[in-house]
């Protein structure tokens, strides 16, 4: 039987800033937005409380806790904390699938430390985590992915939850639908419609019936009713798309702020492309304006890029496009897509490049 590891960090990047600001600590920080606008992407433990959470928009995180504390996101230190972490995974396991910054599935069974337990050595990983980085995490253990990701959400933070075959089956019965993971809210909110409540109305569902209500998705919900995945961790899982996006507190009404800013997005892109050794052949501008109207474009090219300059060509000429209008604009985004890896390169036997 596998041994499955589910390892998620703690308010992270809420608790990086608390760590590497005293005066932050114990009190309710949002990472991201301003009280006058923006979205919140992350909130620290003692925010939480007040029903502050990411994605919440920063103008009700205000109302919530008006004594929220809001803080300039720092993507590069987090993703250098992310390294250290991910580095302390593999001194274990070379099965390592990162699902974001601040988590990762491990699977264990054969581990290098040559440890029969998987709950010592998630406990393990927590204490190296906490020396190391003075971060918390969360973990959760188990025979399949599903069940250890659950597992880890259920004794934060900074605790950890095993689940063993004789309990899982159970414990899915009574999980209210809201809990599963892999099944979002829209997806829940039609459930519940549908009289699926719990992980045992769910149960009582036929794989014909979920699949006729949910698609090819419907296999996958009828076998975590019963406690299954055999979804296998994935080291080396491929990213369809890497992005930054932007929302300011004042809206952008002239073009040459808004260039200004595609520079610092398209920065960020291309940072994260040498990270992941990676090329692109898409680049998508994302735009809202100040009335929430969105508009994208996107342009594909034969060769592949990489480069800073070229992805900020592309944008700025996507921006200059003349259907799109530039009245005040709230956010800015840049994706790039149709990515090819090096590892993929190296196979083909091929590499091109796009200059600007």
């Amino acid at each position: 039987m596998r041994k499955i590891i589910h390892i998620d960090m703690d308010a992270f990047f809420a608790s990086v800033e608390q760590r590497d600001n005293p005066e932050l600590r114990g009190k309710p920080v949002a990472v991201g937005g301003s009280r006058a606008r923006g979205v919140v992407a992350a909130a620290s433990y003692e925010a939480r409380k007040y029903g502050v959470h990411s994605a919440l928009a920063s103008k009700i995180a205000a109302q919530r806790c008006p004594h929220l504390i809001f803080v300039k996101a720092r993507f590069d230190v987090y993703s250098a904390v992310s390294r250290q972490i991910r580095e302390i995974f593999f001194a274990y396991t070379d099965l390592v699938e990162p699902l974001s910054l601040d988590e990762a599935y491990l699977d264990v069974t054969e581990n290098k430390i040559g440890m029969p337990s998987a709950t010592i050595i998630a406990n393990q990983i927590r204490q190296r985590i906490f020396e190391e980085t003075g971060l918390t995490a969360s973990a959760g253990i188990s025979y399949n992915k599903f069940l250890a990701k659950i597992a880890s959400d259920m004794n934060k933070p900074n605790g950890y939850t095993l689940i063993t075959p004789d309990k899982a089956e159970e414990l899915v019965a009574s999980l209210d639908i809201g809990k599963f993971h892999g099944i979002g809210k829209v997806t829940a909110a039609k459930m519940q419609r549908m009289g699926i409540l719990t992980g045992a109305d769910l149960r009582e569902r036929s794989e014909e019936e979920l699949v006729r209500n949910f698609g090819k998705t419907g296999h996958y919900y009828y076998r975590i009713a019963r406690a299954q995945d055999d979804r296998d961790v994935q080291p080396h899982r491929i990213r369809k798309s890497i992005g930054s996006e932007r929302t300011f507190e004042t809206d952008l009404s002239e073009e040459e702020a808004m260039l200004e800013q595609l520079e610092h997005l398209a920065k960020e892109v291309a940072h994260d492309m040498e990270r992941l050794k990676a090329t692109a052949r898409t680049v998508t501008l994302k735009i809202k304006y100040f009335d929430f109207t969105l508009n994208t474009r996107s342009k594909t090219f034969l060769s592949e890029f990489s480069s800073e300059d070229a992805i900020f060509t592309v944008a700025r000429d996507l921006l200059r496009t003349p259907q799109l209008p530039l009245y005040p604009v709230r956010l800015l985004g840049i994706s790039v897509s149709s990515l090819l890896y090096q590892h993929d390169r190296l196979q083909e036997g091929y590499q091109f490049t796009l200059e600007f």
